[in-house]
């Protein structure tokens, strides 16, 4: 009770303060609605970071780019000119990125299709159907570095999506350039509309400046972009990728000291029946180049989550998103976040992958996915080999959106098929989202009502799902969301994620932003979660209170923030948290106080810290300890090494245990197209550690070398003697045909 009596006091003075604050607050003026008309070229440029080429002379220009952070709409520290053309056959965009200091350009990265978040870039963001809705971004850092994704939910996206386009980038006396081209074969448009949604950023990680050309409520995504006008005659060609590749793949089992290898060809087809729709088929899909997991440690009753990374189903894939299910704008609560996947009908992770993350072979598969006028379609079907005592099984998902009310869409999806297990399984349902980003004042509104229901053989009832949510997103002032989800207890979507059903899951959050115009502080986060887990027959799961009374940070990227919770937990069966530790049935109260802290990421020695403190008997009638710290060294763009540690000491009555995790990795870039990166994860849960080593040379975009090696050593008496368990090592190539 004291730990709710502080949160309840400390809230009301961060709002008066905050409140006052912002009284003193002058806001700038949305500039409103842009547009530039594209120039099309008849001779393409040379994309090759020098801006010389005497074809961007006759270029459309855009100059009146402005702050997004700090101070949205004021004017920028830092110039920038942009320059469009396009031909039949790409859209180039190019930069010239003034800096009145340029040999404090950052640009520590130079690990191709690598994040450049934490140095200087520059990105353009495209909505070819101009629906505010969908859209990509393409991106370049200083060292020609590339970066894209695909927009989801409109204001998130996928990070590990990537396509095909040229970028190189380039300096000059007073700042740096940069050069891209889009393939109109590497994205899905609307031949029909000669304007397209359009949005120019760049970051300057230094002085924790964005600068946009649109932006609203400190958004610059799809859903608030300027227009590009007198796109005609594009060209896409036939319109077919033939991606064929081949992997040889020698495997040792040291429990049994035997060892295969095999060599394993496949092919991906890609064919654009129209220039909105694409066709895709996979032949003996191999994921074996594709990244490892970051290795976590579970301290709660419920499942973890772990985001697809495949680059088969991540194209196109926010189609199937649905209900806001998964989105980032949920529950910030630690040990809850997992609840925010809850009742996907469909995650495609569950395909090709058993459920202790083993690859299960993909014999073929088909995809179809696009638009057509306003509807968003996408279905899918792969056929999945038998594993274990697990059947082969054909599983498919078919998903349709129609664009309604400006920039709401209202959508249906089923799946079929259960890729572990023989029971028979599908999902069907309905989901409507609204939203609104032209509300006065910068406001936006946002509105999600989704419905579910399951088939498993042998069930007849309790077999729904459905929800509510709303919320109010902003950068600055009051923000707030409340949300509400039942998830019955015979609900199950096989092809989905599940973790918990049989339950109600409410959820709502309160918070105030402050932005300062001037001074070291850059801004201000107050906020208080509350979210309340009950089971269906009656009785309280959980119950909790997160408050963040302060989250401060400066112009220059650093960081600190402390925290202060209360959890209510109601077994209802024993929970074992540990090997031999079993925690009984009862209520308990969990409550913690933390403090986080980070330093700006464009360092070359950055450092984030979380401690968490458990007060006595606040961990399940015990006591906890929770330490993570993360260092990463960038001494050169060419390389950089990482190493987090984290670590819990707990004792409860039943017993003591100590958890560690410790990640290390290290990345050498021999060149912007050579990088050899490699991970050690270790537990002493499993008590096992795994090496994993990928040599990866890009010799340009769609074509690519692997060469990986996995290897596993584990110490299963606990004796500090560790020993080899098994190892794989991968060479592969893919090498892409555009027709």
């Amino acid at each position: 009770m004291a730990v709710r009596a502080l949160i309840v006091s400390s809230l009301v003075c961060s709002a008066a303060n905050t409140a006052a604050a912002q009284g003193n607050d002058s806001t700038l003026v949305d500039p409103g609605q842009k547009t530039v008309h594209v120039v099309r070229t008849a001779t393409p440029p040379v994309i090759d970071g020098d801006l010389s080429d005497r074809v961007w002379a006759q270029a459309a220009l855009v100059d009146d780019l402005h702050q997004v952070s700090p101070v949205e709409y004021a004017a920028p520290f830092e110039h920038t000119e942009v320059y469009i053309l396009y031909d039949d056959d790409a859209l180039y965009v190019a930069a010239r990125l003034h800096d009145t200091d340029p040999e404090f350009i950052t640009a520590q990265n130079m690990r191709q299709n690598d994040q450049v978040g934490q140095d200087d870039s520059f990105y353009v963001t495209i909505d070819p159907f101009n629906d505010r809705r969908s859209g990509y971004f393409f991106g370049v850092n200083p060292n020609g570095i590339r970066h894209d994704g695909l927009y989801r939910n409109v204001t998130e996206f996928y990070n590990d999506w990537d396509s095909i386009y040229h970028a190189a980038a380039g300096r000059f006396e007073g700042g740096w350039t940069a050069e891209i081209e889009i393939p109109f074969k590497s994205i899905s448009f609307d031949p029909s509309t000669d304007t397209w949604g359009f949005n120019f950023s760049r970051g300057v990680p230094r002085k924790n400046e964005i600068i946009a050309w649109v932006s609203r409520n400190r958004a610059y995504d799809p859903s608030v972009s300027g227009l590009g006008i007198g796109f005609e005659g594009l060209n896409q060609g036939i319109g077919l990728d033939v991606v064929p590749s081949a992997s040889a793949t020698s495997r040792r089992d040291f429990s049994v000291d035997g060892s295969r290898t095999d060599f394993d060809p496949s092919l991906d087809l890609v064919y654009k029946l129209t220039p909105q729709l694409n066709a895709s088929l996979t032949i003996n899909t191999d994921f074996s180049a594709t990244e490892v997991d970051d290795r976590q440690v579970n301290l709660t009753r419920f499942g973890l989550f772990f985001p697809e990374k495949r680059d088969f189903f991540l194209r196109e894939a926010d189609i199937f998103e649905f209900g806001g299910l998964g989105g980032q704008r949920q529950s910030q609560i630690p040990w809850l976040t997992t609840l925010n996947q809850n009742g996907r009908p469909f995650f495609s992770r569950r395909i090709g992958l058993s459920p202790g993350g083993e690859i299960v072979d993909l014999e073929y598969g088909a995809k179809l996915s696009g638009r057509v006028g306003r509807w968003e379609l996408g279905a899918l079907s792969i056929r999945q080999d038998e594993f274990g005592a697990v059947g082969a099984d054909t599983l498919s998902v078919v998903r349709a959106k129609l664009g309604v009310l400006g920039e709401s869409n209202v959508g249906v999806i089923a799946t079929q098929g259960n890729p572990v297990g023989d029971l028979d399984n599908a999902v069907g349902g309905v989901d409507f989202l609204y939203r609104n980003t032209r509300l006065p004042g910068g406001r936006s509104f946002e509105a999600d009502f989704w419905y579910q229901q399951s088939e498993t053989e042998g069930i007849d009832d309790e077999d729904a799902a459905y929800g509510v949510s709303f919320r109010l997103p902003t950068s600055e002032g009051f923000r707030a969301m409340v949300q509400h989800k039942i998830y019955e207890e015979n609900f199950n979507p096989a092809l989905g994620y599940i973790n918990r059903s049989g339950i109600s899951d409410t959820h709502v959050n309160v918070g105030h932003m402050l932005r300062m115009r001037d001074g070291y502080l850059e801004s201000w986060l107050a906020g208080l979660d509350y979210q309340r887990v009950e089971y269906l027959d009656g009785g309280l799961q959980t119950e909790a209170f997160f408050f963040r009374p302060v989250e401060l940070s400066n112009r220059t990227g650093d960081s600190i923030g402390l925290v202060v919770s209360a959890f209510n937990e109601r077994l209802v069966e024993p929970f074992e948290i540990s090997r031999g530790i079993v925690v009984p049935p009862g209520e308990y109260d969990v409550d913690t106080r933390g403090l986080n802290f980070s330093t700006g990421g464009h360092r070359k020695i950055s450092a984030s810290m979380r401690i968490i403190e458990f007060p006595d008997g606040g961990f399940y009638a015990g006591d906890r300890s929770d330490r993570w710290v993360e260092l990463t060294w960038r001494p050169s763009a060419r390389f950089r090494a990482s190493l987090s540690y984290d670590y819990s000491d707990i004792e409860l009555p039943q017993g003591a245990f100590e958890t560690r995790l410790v990640r290390a990795g290290f990345d050498i870039a021999f060149s912007s197209t050579l990088s050899w990166v490699n991970l050690i994860q270790y537990d002493n849960i499993s008590e096992v550690a795994g090496i994993n080593m990928r040599l990866h040379w890009i010799p340009e975009a769609g074509r690519e070398v692997y060469f990986v090696i996995n290897h596993n050593v584990a110490d299963p008496d606990r004796d500090n003697r560790f020993r080899s368990t098994h190892s794989d090592m991968t060479a592969k190539m893919n090498y892409t045909f555009r027709f």
